[in-house]
């Protein structure tokens, strides 16, 4: 099955966007596009969350941590982020060299175009308007090894093989030389003695080896991967990554995220040292 792979490498990130970031085989960070930084994330009762704002532009970024190509098959709102379909594990995926980081910043339309990520209101995202809504407000990435190509058997090289009938027997000869000092002059084995033998062994193969927020279906952006080949390790994944998200204020609501204090109790330890400017003049 051909999978859609990543061929962008994304750099110039935030310092801190590994540290925010989850997953051990990858290193999954949902980005808001329009500020550049990676978002808080938020551990509460097993789950981890983020809180996106209205309107605002996301990627989920994914970083390969291990030294061999991953699949992360990726889906939004419960919809594979490729197809569109419903997501499922066995269906297609972005495809990730060792150490490579990518950003998936929409829906994908064609290998060169995809539809913008974009933070909105239940009601208006894409799985709500294709009628898909019981998933709305959760982020999944299912990771896959690859399996190693079968290890080539090489056939081992042999001597070319020539027969010669021995010389028929004639008288003893006293003084010849027996076939042991012959063969020792000669640097052989005696015949009838187990030479040593070294055996061409064929190369040893490579090692064997998851009203609220949602997502909408925003502007076309320009986007470029290509088709490649992976063949999946197992069936289910090595890892699944699945991080939900809402709003600040729902999260607050929630008891995700502690509300914070109003400005006007929050102390000032200078009242009266405020810095100052020129003011304009009156009128």
């Amino acid at each position: 099955m051909k999978h859609i792979a990543g061929l962008t490498m994304v750099a110039g990130l935030v310092a801190s966007a590994n540290a925010l970031a989850l997953g051990s085989l990858a290193d999954i960070t949902v980005i808001d596009r329009d500020s550049g930084t990676a978002l808080n994330t938020y551990y509460y009762q097993g789950e981890y969350w983020v809180a996106g704002k209205p309107g605002a532009r996301y990627a989920i970024e994914i970083r390969n941590c291990i030294g061999a190509r991953l699949l992360a098959v990726t889906s939004v709102d419960g919809v594979n982020v490729i197809s569109g379909a419903t997501a499922g594990w066995d269906q297609t995926g972005y495809v990730f060299e060792p150490g490579q980081r990518y950003e998936i910043t929409g829906w994908r339309k064609s290998n060169a175009e995809v539809a913008a990520f974009v933070f909105t209101d239940s009601p208006n995202s894409y799985a709500e308007r294709t009628g898909r809504p019981a998933n709305v407000g959760v982020i999944g990435v299912a990771l896959f090894r690859e399996r190693p190509p079968p290890p080539r058997y090489r056939q081992p090289q042999l001597a070319p093989f020539s027969y010669q009938a021995p010389a028929a027997p004639g008288p003893a000869d006293a003084n010849a030389p027996t076939a042991a000092q012959s063969a020792a002059a000669a640097g052989r084995a005696a015949p009838g003695l187990a030479a040593n033998e070294s055996h061409v062994m064929p190369p040893p193969g490579p090692p064997l080896p998851a009203a609220k927020l949602g997502t909408g279906h925003g502007e076309r952006e320009y986007s470029l991967v290509e088709d490649t080949e992976f063949r999946r390790m197992q069936g289910e994944p090595n890892e699944i990554i699945r991080i939900r998200y809402d709003s600040f204020d729902n999260l607050v609501a929630m008891g995700i995220v502690r509300a914070p204090l109003p400005s006007s109790t929050t102390p000032n330890p200078f009242p009266h040292s405020q810095r100052q400017f020129v003011p304009d003049p009156p009128g």
